[in-house]
């Protein structure tokens, strides 16, 4: 049943931050890719607090093409009944995007609460944790890749999932000749499945390589660790720019373009130097000082007293006046 025919209103959870939630917002309604001769000409978002530059190239198809389809009518049909609706829960903390937590409950106009790090309330069962959905790399960038890692001399784990359709990962000819071998001791492949909270809070760990879904990013938030970004589709750029741009905890790897399904091709020499940038030197270590301070946050936040302990049970309290 439309959810505009049932006889209550609903509540969303929105599994983003509020950031690209508000910045989504702003470039649906304001359109200011309109406004841009090419697909790389940088742009800011209006009315969005920050100086916040995006290019078109990096905005979803359905946004700036304007086609009319299934998935452009779904998506619609879920905004407004998001409009709709009582009100938000958000996998976020108040602490770490503040500004655009009240620029969505105030200027949007919406109910919301805050209830996250969820990584952080569920710990027991981290061990099964599989993620959210991952998006595969062709063969050419696991190659670019696994040279970038080589190339900074640093020490990884890299975790590649196998997908059952994918014969080039089945071949590992995406692999270069000998590189297991020379990175014995040096680097660890993980084939399939991998505990990756558990990995980001071991204390060897010094950084993340993500494709920003929001999950994964604020489980690298809460384990207070410094990002490469390699954003590919969704909602990916939006939270990319809230960790290089306003965050500043985390360097891009050079992607430009939203693809629905294969991420955009990024040479070994842009891997290599964003994974030293978060590494080495005195802007990585700046980076991670600011990384360790969210960090602490988060684990204060759901914590009694904390705010997103606090939202949750206001949340609660809602839910019960409701019923």
């Amino acid at each position: 049943m439309p959810l505009q025919n049932l006889a209550f209103q609903g509540w969303f959870f929105h599994g983003t931050s509020f950031f690209a939630l508000a910045a989504s917002d702003c470039v649906r309604r304001y359109e200011p890719f309109k406004n841009t001769s090419s697909d790389s000409e940088p742009f800011v978002i209006p009315n969005l607090p920050g100086e916040i530059k995006m290019t078109r190239a990096q905005l979803p198809d359905f946004i700036k093409d304007n086609n009319e389809n299934d998935l452009t009518r779904l998506l619609k049909q879920s905004k407004e009944a998001e409009v709709r609706s009582y009100g938000i829960v958000v996998n976020s903390f108040y602490e770490l995007e503040t500004v655009y937590a009240d620029y969505y409950r105030k200027v949007l106009g919406k109910k919301a609460w805050h209830i996250g790090p969820l990584s952080l309330c569920n710990r027991d069962n981290e061990e099964k944790h599989t993620g959210e959905r991952k998006h595969p790399l062709m063969s050419m960038n696991l190659k670019e890749i696994a040279l970038g890692l080589e190339a900074s001399g640093l020490e990884f784990i890299w975790v590649v999932r196998k997908g059952k359709d994918d014969d080039d990962v089945g071949k590992e000819d995406w692999l270069p000749e000998g590189f297991e071998e020379r990175m014995e001791g040096k680097g660890l492949i993980i084939r399939g499945w991998a505990p990756q909270v558990l990995i980001l809070d071991h204390s060897a760990v010094g950084g993340f390589v993500t494709h920003c879904g929001w999950n994964s990013t604020l489980e690298g938030i809460a384990a207070g660790l410094p990002m490469v970004t390699w954003p590919v589709s969704a909602e990916q750029f939006y939270n990319e720019k809230l960790v290089t741009q306003v965050l500043k905890i985390g360097v891009g790897v050079g992607a430009q373009k939203w693809v629905r399904v294969l991420g955009d091709s990024v040479r070994k020499e842009a891997i290599e130097k964003a994974v030293t940038q978060i590494m080495v030197g005195e802007e990585a270590e700046e980076m991670r000082n600011r990384a360790r301070v969210l960090a602490e946050q988060a684990r204060r936040t759901i914590e009694k007293g904390g705010s997103s302990h606090s939202d949750l049970n206001v949340l609660i309290e809602e839910l019960s006046s409701q019923s």
